[in-house]
């Protein structure tokens, strides 16, 4: 049996609680309050999808169903498997109708020239900017990130983005987010062939400019696939928790990758990933 003053520090903490959700709600209520003054008249919807604010230029009804059946889920999906904390910024998601909304304000509200036609995170604005025309996949991508800030801040660039370009195609199996095959396959299948793919041990070990650079587009597919096949053998959760544990000591991620591979000789897997990768069909 409690005693009165256990009793009273359980009724103190609930109350903190829902003192603190309520303000944590009051907070996005108010973001959200400040967009629809912001953009009155100009045909935008504005949701509450927590963590993040949603704000479309497509008809309500559609920007409601963006809201639920992509952000939701995807936020719901990989909260699941990988991310116990949400970004501690309220996070908006600009949702644009087509390629030339998308263009015309990424200027306008944040002074961008976007070099990508699908979309992009852009931290210092505290945005998820997309031309929504292209899809949902790169929007589950970008969601990635921030998630990735809040739980992971020491990931190095090949495996942001490696988790994050896994589920640019993704769906749901077992009730758990899965990714898939996509475009970057044939890209990644010519690479081999012109035997121009580095070790994993190279790519791993690339600095942020290295990966963003001249063999951005390649470093992105290996990434992915290497992300691709460690979910295909059920190893992508142990390695993203061993590697999130033990970054300090293995910055790269690279001892952990091999261990969690079983320790094999890693040119022979090396070789081995790449004629699974030749055998797979986007």
């Amino acid at each position: 049996m409690m005693t009165k003053a256990a009793v009273r520090t359980v009724i103190a903490l609930l109350l903190f609680s829902i003192s603190a959700f309520s303000a944590d709600t009051k907070d996005f209520q108010k973001h959200a309050d400040a967009l629809r003054v912001k953009l009155k008249d100009r045909g935008f919807t504005i949701l509450i999808e927590t963590p993040f604010v949603v704000i479309g230029d497509e008809p309500e009804a559609v920007v409601k169903r963006r809201s639920e059946d992509t952000v939701k889920w995807a936020v719901d999906k990989l909260k699941q498997d990988y991310f116990t904390k949400d970004p501690v910024d309220i996070l908006e998601i600009w949702l644009f109708k087509d390629d030339a909304s998308y263009r015309k304000h990424a200027k306008e509200f944040f002074n961008d020239d976007p070099d990508t036609p699908y979309g992009y995170y852009s931290p210092q604005n505290k945005a998820l900017i997309m031309n929504i025309a292209t899809g949902g996949g790169t929007l589950v991508h970008e969601i990635v990130h921030p998630f990735m800030e809040a739980n992971f801040p020491a990931t190095p660039a090949w495996f942001n983005e490696g988790l994050g370009s896994l589920y640019e195609q993704s769906g749901e199996e077992d009730g758990h987010i899965h990714g898939y095959t996509n475009w970057r396959l044939p890209g990644l299948q010519r690479g081999i062939t012109m035997r121009t793919v580095p070790t994993f041990k190279a790519l791993m070990s690339t600095t942020r400019n290295e990966f963003y650079g001249d063999r951005t587009g390649n470093n992105y597919a290996q990434a992915r696939y290497l992300c691709l096949y460690l979910q295909e053998k059920g190893l992508l959760h142990r390695f993203y928790d061993q590697f999130r544990a033990g970054v300090t000591a293995d910055p790269t991620g690279y001892k952990t990758l091999v261990r969690v591979l079983g320790s094999p000789d890693m040119p022979r897997f090396e070789k081995q990933w790449q004629d699974w990768v030749l055998s797979l069909e986007d």
